[in-house]
């Protein structure tokens, strides 16, 4: 954990600066974080417990720069605390250091494998998580745990996080319409949990078959009901001409009541 000697007035969020102005290299690392997002307002949709951000400050000392990553995700904090929402992410008032970060390596190199690494360990952000898609000879996805104070790194892709209960991964997909490698949230058996397009697609189709089931049972009902109007002819038709008989008979002097 980040050991600092903090002075007696602590500016708020509000008063801090929430923004350090830099932009972002590449429109994936504002997509890739906020396909996660996106992901987990389905999936989290009822907890109010959790914060992921994307390009958001962390404040952990109000006289340094922020440290700012493409993405994190806090749990045991409040979700919002007012309309406003959260400028920053300031330590001292949250008191929840965050439990997943997100760097994703753009063309300009941000020191992403060195420098953020030492911060974010020393921070004591549980996992540290780096994408890179340029990477030709190693995995474009890297997961360092907090082990001891140090970050190991982790293998598998993806790679299950039980303090979070998710798994992180990547693989090759479609989101706004770019159809490429993106990063996914996973469950305990490495299934990927849809997007929320895939997630409408999968409402629509389910809906198409209860429309289709609903069709195809009403077309039964309708072939029963034929069914039983035919053989309530056939019985009609089986009486009438019993009748005629009957008549035919009693013509030609017979009692057909005493045929036996």
């Amino acid at each position: 954990m980040l050991e600092y000697n903090l002075p007696r007035y602590l500016p708020s969020a509000e008063e801090l600066p929430d923004s350090d102005e830099t932009p972002v290299d590449n429109e994936l690392q504002e997509l890739i974080p906020g396909l996660l997002k996106a992901i987990l307002l389905i999936l989290w949709a009822e907890r109010m417990d959790w914060l992921f951000a994307i390009d958001m400050g962390i404040y952990y000392h109000p006289d340094k720069p922020p440290i700012v990553p493409d993405g994190f995700l806090s749990l045991g904090v409040e979700r919002f605390y007012d309309e406003e929402l959260r400028p920053s992410y300031v330590l001292w008032d949250e008191n929840v250091v965050p439990i997943f970060v997100l760097e994703v390596v753009s063309q300009n190199y941000r020191k992403e494998y060195t420098t953020k690494l030492a911060e974010y360990e020393a921070l004591g952000v549980l996992y540290y998580v780096i994408y890179s898609s340029r990477r030709r000879r190693k995995p474009h996805l890297e997961v360092h745990k907090l082990v001891n104070g140090k970050y190991e790194l982790q293998e598998g892709n993806p790679f299950w996080l039980p303090e979070i209960g998710l798994g992180i991964g990547c693989e090759r997909g479609n989101y706004c319409g770019v159809t490429r490698e993106w990063m996914y949230w996973y469950d305990e058996q490495g299934q990927r949990y849809l997007t929320p397009a895939e997630q409408v697609k999968q409402e629509i189709q389910l809906a198409q078959q209860e429309t289709q089931r609903a069709q195809q049972a009403e077309q039964l009902a309708q072939q029963e009901t034929q069914r039983a109007q035919q053989e309530t002819q056939r019985a009609q038709q089986a009486e009438q001409r019993v009748q005629q008989l009957t008549e035919q008979l009693r013509a030609l002097g017979i009692d057909p009541d005493n045929l036996g």
